[in-house]
């Protein structure tokens, strides 16, 4: 069993919180592997720092090692992650930590991966290093929730983000929808959509609203996501936005388990990859996620539209809530919601946001938390990873 820390100081959470700030350095660019900050600390000052960058690149650990240079023997080696024991693109983390001269490590969280899990840690104590964990366990936690996700449950982190009115609409009764929100929300979304690796709307979305999916900030930085329609009858028109010649980034539909061949064929010759699944009558969201994680495919963000979300919430697959809602009111009995579906019968039933945090955006307000499904345990650290 990992030893837990008792009592942390001050100055022991404030260079754990420094490597988590490292760590963020990564987001968006690290997958499939987590992000991980590190700070090798002699006699109570930091000498080195590293965050890991990008798949293939040197691990948080070494490069604050490197960063410390000469300054290492001795000194404390705080990460976010539990030290890798193990080949892959890089070699372990564990003999760069031996080699330093490293005295103790602090860390934040186990890393859950079968081919990793109590490996760094124990193997470190086993060679006379002092090992302390978990520390700042929750914030690392939420660091790394698309890495958790992809290693314990074997498909994307998946995000829910709607723009809505404060009466929770996303178009007028006539079906105006564009836009509700402001540019600053607007902007706030193609940087999420900068940092996944592929973006979900549902059939209807496409039919009224034809989106191109793409990122666009300023300067054209940013990356494109993969962009996927659920679409069980395979209804995408072959000219649509999503089919777009400038993007690098592919098209998938995913639809049922027997499409219609021609149509399959049609979107076939624009480029798409159609992904057929486990269900004759509309799409199997779960099998879908299978098949994403297979692919290499760590995090989605689904747009919308209503019937798509509670599909979504219904299969218990969203793990994240990020809801926009604008200071105006449309109100009418036929002005499409955000969600729709069948709904819940009993108010125990309800997915709930816990961890929530609200921020202001221009005239809007962002609403996002972590979702509990019923059954589950609110608290992070109680989840099986």
């Amino acid at each position: 069993m990992n030893q837990k820390f008792p009592k942390a100081s001050y100055e022991t959470l404030k260079f754990m919180s420094r490597a988590i700030s490292l760590a963020r350095r990564g987001l968006g660019r690290t997958s499939p592997n987590p992000m991980v900050g590190a700070v090798v600390v002699k006699d109570g000052k930091i000498v080195g720092e590293g965050f890991h960058r990008a798949p293939g690149e040197p691990h948080a650990e070494v490069d604050a090692i490197r960063a410390a240079g000469t300054q290492t023997e001795g000194a404390e080696l705080f990460v976010t992650l539990e030290p890798c024991n193990h080949y892959g693109r890089t070699p372990p983390c564990t003999q760069a930590i031996m080699a330093a001269g490293i005295k103790k490590v602090y860390y934040g969280i186990d890393d859950p991966n079968p081919s990793v899990i109590g490996g760094g840690a124990d193997f470190l104590r086993k060679s006379g290093i002092e090992v302390v964990g978990q520390l700042l366990e929750n914030r690392c936690r939420a660091l790394n929730e698309v890495y958790l996700t992809n290693v314990t449950l074997k498909r994307p982190h998946v995000y829910l983000k709607l723009a809505m009115s404060l009466d929770g609409r996303i178009a007028t009764r006539t079906g105006q929808s564009q836009w509700i929100t402001s540019d600053q929300s607007r902007m706030k979304v193609h940087r999420l959509r900068d940092k996944v690796c592929a973006i979900m709307v549902g059939i209807e979305t496409i039919l009224a609203d034809n989106p191109f999916l793409t990122t666009r900030l300023k300067g054209r930085a940013g990356r494109d996501p993969i962009r996927i329609v659920a679409d069980s009858n395979l209804r995408t028109p072959p000219d649509a936005n999503i089919f777009n010649q400038t993007s690098p980034s592919g098209v998938i539909i995913a639809t049922r388990n027997n499409p219609p061949s021609r149509l399959k064929a049609r979107l076939e010759k624009k480029g798409a990859r159609i992904i057929q699944t486990a269900n004759s009558d509309r799409v199997d969201l779960k099998d879908l996620l299978t098949t994403l994680h297979k692919m290499g495919i760590t995090s989605l963000l689904i747009e919308g539209g209503a019937g798509l979300a509670w599909g979504a919430l219904e299969a218990r697959i969203v793990d994240r809530c990020v809801f926009f809602y604008a200071p105006i009111i449309i109100g009418g009995k036929s002005a499409p919601s955000g969600i729709s579906g069948t709904g819940i019968n009993r108010l125990d039933e309800a997915p709930r946001l816990v961890e929530m945090k609200s921020f202001k955006i221009g005239p809007d307000i962002l609403v996002e938390g972590r979702v509990v499904y019923p059954g589950e345990p609110n608290d992070l650290t109680d989840k099986p990873h």
